[in-house]
């Protein structure tokens, strides 16, 4: 099994010259990124691939452990963890005020990458404290912010998100968890599935931030709250008091992820957790999307994160394998099969995708940054549109793609790569819950079509695909004498007809939705890949041609031509399936619903006698 090595030269690419670095670094309280960039990567490769990456495997087969109600992590979780909190990893984007180092979310986009790629198993426990630690910033109260935020901070407690229950799955109008008021506390009683890191050996307490009703409260989403209940209660001067009326009652036994215990919590068997209204009452659905949102991000970037691991054990195993005849060689001697050609397609297809999922993120990441803090209100609105359209599409297109590129990559080890000591099986197990978790594809499709694109009647859809044409118009001036002009015009050309499709499919969508509603949201996965590719394209298309200037300027660097190669396979092999999807979306939402729920049982019926 091949260990994980960050692509610490196309991270650095990318955060430069795609997500504008120099740019976030103006920002205010952002002036110092520039200094510490390099060095924070160089440290954070190297904690994946030395700290984490040695107990990836180890971890997935020996799995979480359930005792009376206490959880074990697997050997060498609990002194990763305490590594990684001591490094200060936790606090990268917190404010200094509570122990952060208050860096740009931007610089999230890399390192998320690098745990996630090392040992996601591992990874999934800072990565919800990240949106803990949000949320309590955002909407918490003064005494909320400096009792809870510090120690998760330095990785003492860590946090938890509980919405899901056994009769609600993704519905949280669904949830029945109670919350009686008890003089300065409310008293908190149901059940909490699913939830990641709910019980663990690796710190001292957990937060849970809990999704609880009233018994005021009104029917559906809008009767929603949120509580803080912590596992071990906080006395006045911060030390930890007595155990919470909170029981983790069992671990789910999974396919993937098993450094990760996915734990069972119920609240109030023996007369109710103690809990502390975040906020405002009712407004819980609003608060948790806070955290939602940091997450759907997240767990696109480890979708990323995985493909990458999976495409770099696929290109070692390929370097090294040997097997079969060159097909257009005389020679009797077996060739490595990356010198075959459909190997070679697969490893291309491979790159290609990871590099446009993680320009898009990265991206993306930067455009969260200005919005929270560019002085000019209207540039802040402007990114803040621009990353509430992208969230669902990084979640779910980054997500999809990453099962396919794992996909590929056993197809590479071909039948090795079915055996689990090769480490492949594992990544592919480990992605399958990405795409799930966090809101399912089909919740993001509807959240793209429903809300994002219909909240301001495709003014965003369309301003986004202006800046897409922008480009293609730059490259497109470009003398056709100009070096790499042939490549760079190819990508071009491909990258035009994909907005086409995804411009002529929005209004397709937005005019349906007027009068069959159904109908309009009825492909909206397709629409949701058909963006993705389009998004993913556009940033290809920019890397190609910021290096063809870098070229044209005397570099020589190698990477900078395979950036145009790596750019031109995706034009012919990924954005070519825009016109495709456009067919799929505009003539075939209305053939979804033809068939009865009757008629899907038919098959499996005798004939009827003549």
């Amino acid at each position: 099994m091949s260990s994980y090595q960050a692509p610490l030269r196309d991270m650095q690419f990318v955060l430069r010259e795609l997500a504008g670095l120099e740019d976030v670094a103006k920002l205010p309280g952002y002036e110092d990124v520039l200094d510490v960039a390099e060095p924070i990567l160089e440290e954070a490769a190297t904690f994946a691939s030395e700290v984490l990456d040695p107990i990836n495997q180890t971890g997935d087969k020996e799995g979480c452990t359930w005792k009376d109600g206490n959880v074990t992590t697997p050997t060498g979780f609990k002194e990763a963890y305490a590594q990684f909190a001591k490094a200060g990893w936790i606090g990268l984007p917190v404010p200094p005020q509570y122990g952060g180092q208050g860096l740009p979310s931007l610089m999230l986009g890399p390192t998320l990458e690098m745990w996630n790629a090392a040992n996601i198993g591992f990874a999934n426990g800072p990565l919800l404290n990240q949106g803990a630690i949000e949320a309590i910033e955002l909407v918490g109260s003064d005494e909320q912010k400096n009792s809870y935020i510090p120690k998760l901070v330095e990785g003492t407690w860590t946090g938890t998100m509980c919405l899901t229950e056994p009769q609600a799955g993704s519905d949280l109008a669904q949830v029945r968890t109670k919350a009686v008021p008890e003089g300065d506390h409310y008293r908190i009683t149901g059940q909490k599935i699913f939830i990641t890191f709910g019980e663990h050996d690796m710190a001292e307490n957990i937060i849970h931030l809990v999704l609880a009703r009233l018994p005021d409260a009104p029917q559906g989403t809008k009767g929603i709250s949120m509580f803080i209940v912590p596992k071990f209660l906080v006395n006045a001067d911060g030390s930890l008091g007595e155990r919470n009326d909170v029981e983790c009652a069992g671990i789910e036994h999974k396919m993937g992820i098993n450094g990760n215990p996915t734990c069972t919590l119920n609240y109030g068997e023996k007369g109710g957790a103690i809990g502390y209204l975040v906020g405002q009452p009712n407004e819980g659905l609003k608060y948790m999307f806070i955290m939602m949102n940091a997450a759907r991000f997240s767990v696109g970037v480890q979708g990323l994160a995985l493909a990458d691991r999976a495409y770099q054990s696929a290109l070692q195993y390929a370097k090294e394998r040997v097997q079969f005849r060159d097909v257009a060689s005389r020679s009797p001697e077996p060739k490595r099969i990356i010198e075959h050609p459909d190997v070679r397609r697969m490893l291309m297809w491979m790159k290609s995708q990871n590099e446009a999922m993680r320009a898009l993120s990265y991206v993306t990441a930067a455009s969260i940054d200005i919005s929270h803090r560019h002085p000019d209100e209207k540039v802040r609105k402007e990114h803040k549109t621009f990353v509430d359209f992208m969230i669902p599409i990084v979640k779910a297109w980054c997500t999809e793609t990453a099962i396919d590129v794992c996909s590929n990559a056993v197809q590479v080890f071909g039948g090795i790569g079915y055996i689990e000591e090769t480490g492949i099986a594992q990544q592919f197990r480990d992605v399958r819950i990405t795409t799930i978790y966090e809101g399912t594809t089909g919740i993001q499709a509807l959240d793209l079509v429903g809300r994002k694109l219909a909240q301001d009647m495709g003014a965003t859809a369309t301003r986004i695909g202006k800046q897409m044409q922008d480009t293609v118009g730059v490259i497109l001036s470009l003398s056709k004498d100009a070096e790499h002009a042939e490549a760079l015009h190819e990508i071009a050309e491909a990258l035009k007809q994909a907005i086409a499709a995804v411009t002529e499919t929005s209004q397709f969508i937005g005019m349906t939705a007027m009068g069959d509603l159904r109908k309009a949201v009825a492909c909206g996965v397709p629409y949701l890949k058909l963006w993705g590719i389009t998004a993913g394209g556009w940033q290809m298309a920019r890397a190609a041609l910021i290096s063809a200037q870098k070229l044209a300027s005397g570099e020589t660097d190698e990477f900078y031509k395979a950036k145009i190669a790596t750019a031109k396979f995706y034009a012919t092999h990924v954005l070519t399936q825009s016109e495709y999807l456009k067919r799929q979306i505009t003539q075939g939402s209305s053939d979804v619903m033809t068939v009865t729920e009757a008629q899907f049982e038919l098959d499996r019926k005798s004939a009827v006698p003549a």
